[in-house]
């Protein structure tokens, strides 16, 4: 009997990741494949990046469109809102058998409270970590507490995962999904890239990706008004800029990135980059700036210098090729000063991603094949204090 995995995507990060379990689900013959695209998928702020989806192949099923007005608290509360009432409409028109999600953003933590109310068991990637300047980090270990299944990608986040009370048997640690979307890529070659992008690498360039920190919106404005200020005293690089995600704060972020580069010809901004685009633009930049995941999950198996931007992600294990920084200027320069050290650049080449080698898609793959349908949604709480005793 073919069973229905329904996998939900909320964005660009989201689905490069997925892409690889996305296929392997879709060839088997024992899955059908259900696609949800919601979110940051559906909007041309963010590059109406649902395109991307449908040229690589697939059928989104359904979209859910959740965002509504400002991207601040009351805005994303009513997407919240929002997206359960769609979420649980979907679902039982869907009746999958199995909810697969990724990460912790609050639209996919709508789609897992309809999953968990409807007893549609949920497994969950990249549970375990830590965000502790982001919202997210409550999204995601409720997301945890509303799963199933539990895939993570470092044996630390496995073991946080256990004392949230989830089951160790139904714990996987497959390594990060990163590495897996790096491996499967033929990356562009710098004429292509700067002919699709209208971009010329210079002899110094940075990649800049710069979300809000969702604790702290009070210096939201600050703070990437420290880094563009730090970035305006460096004419020598150029910058490439990626577009904040849609947070409470993303607006103020992507207006004053858009002025600056406005008035700086060595800059350049792109709403969505895709996956392809994105990585090919780290072979040629000499490192990433910001407060993305992907600058302490994906960059370090590139060898490349990451400038980790504020406290976002903290808390993540990270690899010897991160350098966190405060958030102001003099910090901000000092940090690229080391990136660009000769130092630095010889501690890159001995430096290790903590998160795995290849393989995570096919593991996670494995996994799903050899479960046994229906999946139980009683859990018992792995309770730490009386399994020690």
């Amino acid at each position: 009997m073919q069973r229905k995995i329904c996998v939900i995507t909320s964005s660009r990060a989201d689905y490069g990741l997925l892409r690889l379990i996305l296929k392997g689900i879709n060839t088997d013959s024992d899955f059908i494949l259900q696609l949800v695209a919601t979110g940051m998928h559906l909007s041309s702020k963010y590059g109406d990046t649902c395109q991307e989806i449908l040229t690589d192949g697939f059928v989104i099923d359904i979209k859910i469109d959740t965002l509504v007005g400002e991207n601040d608290a009351r805005g994303v509360s009513e997407s919240i809102g929002l997206g359960v009432s769609k979420f649980a409409a979907a679902l039982e028109e869907l009746r999958p058998d199995l909810v697969l999600v990724l990460g912790d953003r609050f639209e996919i933590f709508a789609a897992v409270i309809a999953a968990h109310v409807a007893l549609i068991p949920v497994a969950h990637i990249h549970g375990g970590e830590l965000t502790e300047g982001a919202i997210d980090d409550a999204f995601r270990h409720s997301i945890t507490k509303m799963s199933q299944l539990h895939f993570v990608s470092t044996q630390e986040y496995a073991n946080r995962v256990i004392q949230l009370g989830e089951q160790p048997g139904s714990v996987f640690v497959t390594g990060g999904l990163g590495v897996d979307a790096i491996s499967q890529l033929e990356l562009l070659s710098k004429s292509e890239l700067e002919s699709i992008l209208n971009f010329k690498f210079g002899e110094k360039n940075l990649l800049i990706t710069f979300h809000p920190v969702t604790l702290e919106l009070a210096s939201a404005d600050k703070q990437i008004n420290e880094l563009l200020a730090a970035l305006d005293k460096l004419p020598d690089i150029n910058y490439i800029f990626t577009s904040p995600n849609a947070d409470p704060g993303s607006n103020h972020i992507g207006q004053a990135i858009e002025k600056f580069v406005a008035t700086h010809e060595n800059s350049s901004f792109f709403s969505s980059l895709g996956q392809l685009n994105y990585f090919s633009c780290i072979q040629f930049v000499d490192g990433v700036v910001g407060n993305s995941s992907s600058g302490i999950l994906e960059i370090p198996t590139f060898r490349k210098g990451t400038i980790n931007v504020g406290d976002r992600q903290q808390g993540r294990v990270q690899a010897k090729s991160v350098i966190n920084c405060e958030p102001d200027v003099e910090s901000i320069l000092n940090a690229i000063k080391v990136l660009y050290s000769a130092e630095f650049m010889d501690r890159l080449g001995s430096s290790i991603s903590p998160y795995g080698a290849e393989g995570a898609s096919n593991i996670i793959l494995r996994i799903i094949k050899n479960l046994t349908f229906p999946i139980e949604i009683k859990k018992l709480f792995h309770d730490l204090a009386i399994s020690e005793k």
